[in-house]
């Protein structure tokens, strides 16, 4: 399904896992699928970049492309945001909804003409649940609002205000694990003959043996409570539910049917790919069959509500084949791990990396697996990684560029709070989930006070007040990046198609849709380079400007001038 959420799926079988992951490692030659590995997707050399155009092809005009199938990812750029972190609206110092409601015009004014707003189109919340712990992924009600965020009331009124900017919302729904704290698990922990004992992994009732190390690295996934042992393979307050329960799938199908019945318009699912698998060593492609059949039962449980609906799965893996599994008919889309990782070593290392190469083959694989209807769900960093500003060593120049190549490339770009205006981070988790920056001294209306703005202490940039101050700010630059994006049809819409550039400072790509073809050309470096245009096929070549985010560019026939760290994007 596209994410402008304007087809309908229609189901049909589980394709074999087997052919599937033999057919993409084929085309781009995975190596690992371990997380937090870094994996290098290289495709072979000997895969042309388009199919030869038919005699009917050769009569288009020049600005229509000549391949003859465009797969289109409609997009809109969403916003991930910690409540708690983002805008206080009644001076607790924690933020909450309705501080995200006051702000939402910062983030789309619902006005294409004016300037001094973002302009994404959704917003992901991360959890908003009742849970005891500050970040809110061990929920302890899953159909209530954490009362640290406001109500029910206050959360309906923000998806209305949202929606009247164009502006979708999803939120993330926590299904893996529940808190330790849940009504559910402390029953289920006391009485073995209760109704909710089988709803989580107990080790004895199972005769399983307490052993193994975690598949998500957290360590032993077995715990100990009154003399039984259960699974939490994120650790021991986030208990694992038990998929194999029939109630335990039905009660999580309800809930999210919940959610879009109040308007919620999709979920980012988390821990999607460790519902049954628990130890490292399960790997199995039996068990990933498992996981897909459960989020194809969950999404055609959500198409009964909001056909709409929008889902996008954190299935981290650097491997096309894992995550590609979960393209057909369960996710909408699942986020890109290694995209993210060859972005800020582009913009770090001021080389082109082949992004382009390695997408387009990527994606003819992924459309294969979902009949045409993934689209993907890029970023920089989230709220589990040190912060852009931080992996670039507050380098200005190096997050505008990591940000250009985001905002340029298809899919569902999505941006961290505080990266559009440079805020820095590093682990441990409170530290790359610091309060919103506002104002210059750090104190102001709204401004979140629950955890101290430790990174960002002494930053000269690292405010909305200090960013607006800027001709040439951060903050601006994502402005900017994003009103093309939203005005050019071929950036917001189009598939991608690579374009040898023949330096290697410089990273350029086509995008596409069936009736407009644009080229994006960006300057990674420091020092002004030149490209020299081609034509490509019978498509004809790049004769004129069409956006020039530096506004000194300078194409000279078939030579385009680029100055430092700059974009330009190049019509017919």
């Amino acid at each position: 399904m596209k994410p402008n959420l304007s087809t309908i799926h229609k189901y049909r079988p589980l394709q074999s896992l087997t052919a599937v992951a033999l057919t993409l490692s084929i085309l781009i030659g995975c190596s690992s699928d371990s997380e937090g590995t870094t994996t290098s997707l290289s495709p072979l050399p000997s895969q042309s970049a388009s199919p030869a155009p038919s005699p009917a092809e050769t009569s288009k005009s020049p600005s229509e492309p000549s391949s003859s199938v465009i797969d289109e990812q409609p997009s809109t750029v969403f916003y991930e945001i910690f409540v708690r972190s983002f805008y206080d609206s009644n001076g607790d110092g924690i933020g909450d909804l309705r501080g995200i409601t006051e702000k939402l015009d910062y983030l789309n004014d619902g006005n294409s003409d004016t300037k001094n707003d973002l302009g994404v189109g959704g917003i992901w919340l991360m959890p908003i649940n009742p849970s005891p712990s500050y970040h809110g992924y061990d929920v302890t009600d899953y159909r209530a609002v954490n009362p640290d965020y406001g109500t029910l009331e206050d959360l309906q009124v923000l998806v209305e205000e949202a929606h009247k900017r164009g502006i979708k919302v999803i939120m993330d729904l926590v299904v893996n694990h529940t808190s330790k704290s849940h009504p559910w698990f402390i029953d289920s922990a006391k009485n073995k003959d209760g109704d909710f004992r089988d709803w989580y992994v107990w080790a004895e009732d199972q005769n399983r043996p307490v052993k193994g190390t975690s598949a998500s690295g957290s360590g032993d996934p077995w715990h100990s409570v009154l003399g039984s042992h259960y699974l939490g393979i994120f650790w021991d307050g986030m208990p694992d539910l038990n998929f194999d329960n029939p109630e335990v799938r039905s009660e999580m199908k309800d809930i999210g049917r919940f959610w879009l019945e109040k308007g919620i318009d999709g979920f980012r699912l988390d821990a999607a790919k460790h519902i049954y698998e628990d130890l490292s060593s399960d790997k199995s492609e039996a068990t990933t069959s498992k996981n897909v059949a459960w989020w194809q039962d969950f999404r055609k449980a959500m198409s009964e509500v909001n056909p709409e609906a929008y889902i996008v799965g954190e299935v981290w893996e650097n491997s096309a084949v894992s995550v590609g599994a979960y393209l057909n008919q369960a996710f909408d889309s699942g986020f890109n791990f290694g995209l993210a990782e060859s972005l800020l070593q582009s913009a770090k290392s001021e080389k082109d990396s082949g992004i382009a190469y390695t997408l387009e083959r990527t994606y003819k694989l992924y459309s294969k697996i979902s009949d045409g209807a993934f689209t993907d769900a890029i970023f920089l960093t989230n709220h589990d990684q040190n912060r852009v500003m931080s992996q670039l060593d507050d380098d200005p120049n190096h997050a505008k560029m990591a940000a250009a190549l985001l905002l340029t490339l298809p899919g569902n770009p999505f941006i961290y709070y505080g990266e559009e205006i440079g805020m820095l981070g590093v682990k441990p988790d409170e530290g790359i989930r610091e309060p919103m920056g506002w104002y210059a001294e750090g104190t102001g209306k709204g401004q979140t006070t629950w955890e101290n703005r430790s990174n960002n202490e002494g930053s000269d940039s690292s405010s909305v007040d200090i960013q607006n101050s800027k001709g040439a700010s951060l903050l601006q630059n994502y402005r900017d990046l994003i009103a093309v994006r939203n005005e050019v049809p071929a950036l917001q819409n189009g598939n991608i198609r690579d374009y040898a550039s023949g330096n290697s400072s410089i990273t350029a790509f086509e995008r596409l849709t069936t009736k407009e073809r644009v080229l994006v050309v960006h300057n990674l470096s420091g020092q002004e380079q030149h490209m020299k245009l081609t034509a490509k096929g019978n498509d004809g070549n790049y004769t004129a400007i069409l956006k020039d985010l530096s506004k000194s560019a300078a194409l000279n026939g078939e030579e385009i001038t680029l100055p430092p760290y700059s974009t330009v994007i190049l019509q017919p």
